[in-house]
């Protein structure tokens, strides 16, 4: 991946895109096997991603998620960063998102989704950037440009992941209920307190929950099977 014409190293987190092989890359696809199997019984194609409060991991999980579902063969994938007030998704993966993104699509911006889309790199993932952090988030994402670029995103794309704002401390990601399939609800072990990931899933309609990924486990187990198993998942 290039940056102003010199190279970008990725975030060594982003497993599916560095360490594809790798036990810690498996779990995602893991992950995308279960929403693909869950895909068969219902619509579950534009996923929003989500978690109790901040530093969970979610964005991470967002990108990855999206990376797994891309390396399926002929895989059409999109990642929108749609957590307006704090977006890192440029960031996380190293993106020039200055000139375009969804802030300046739902700002006044014309044009078709593909005019705001951005491809990463040597993958088959694109992106849906947002470059800026913004004000008036309640009437951005319940405005109808908002509406029917997801509808174009539906209609051009296998898998739409969509990265939110956290749920307890601003409504946002809750504002998104009628454009998504449904909301993956992103559980940090020994971080999320257990009350507050509560209170998140009583303020999401129970049948939107697609369900919780419990994110950095270190549990022996997690080495033991990483031990023995590795030899599996090298390069």
């Amino acid at each position: 991946m290039l940056r102003n014409g010199s190279p970008v190293e990725r975030d060594k987190h982003l497993v599916t895109f560095t360490e594809p092989s790798s036990f810690e890359a498996e779990q995602y696809r893991r992950l995308r096997q279960r929403i693909e199997a869950a895909g068969t019984q219902r619509e579950l194609r534009i996923i929003a991603i989500t978690s109790a409060v901040a530093s969970d991991g979610k964005t991470l999980t967002a990108v990855n998620l999206a990376g797994a579902l891309a390396r399926k063969r002929g895989s059409r994938v999109l990642l929108i960063d749609a957590d307006l007030r704090h977006p890192s998704v440029a960031k996380t993966l190293a993106l020039d998102s200055a000139d375009r993104g969804l802030s300046a699509a739902l700002q006044g911006a014309d044009g078709p989704l593909a005019k705001f889309v951005q491809a990463v790199g040597d993958t088959t993932l694109s992106v849906l950037p947002c470059e800026t952090a913004c004000t008036g988030t309640y009437e951005l994402l319940t405005s109808p440009r908002l509406t029917e670029l997801i509808k174009e995103a539906r209609s051009q794309y296998d898998y739409v992941i969509v990265d939110t704002s956290p749920i307890i401390p601003v409504p946002d990601s809750g504002l998104l209920r009628q454009l998504v399939d449904g909301y993956i609800v992103i559980v940090s072990a020994r971080s999320t307190p257990r009350k507050l990931l509560g209170e998140a899933l009583n303020l999401l309609e129970p049948a939107s929950v697609i369900g919780l990924v419990f994110n950095r486990d270190d549990r022996p187990l997690f080495g033991y099977y990483r031990s023995h198993y590795g030899q599996y998942f090298r390069s």
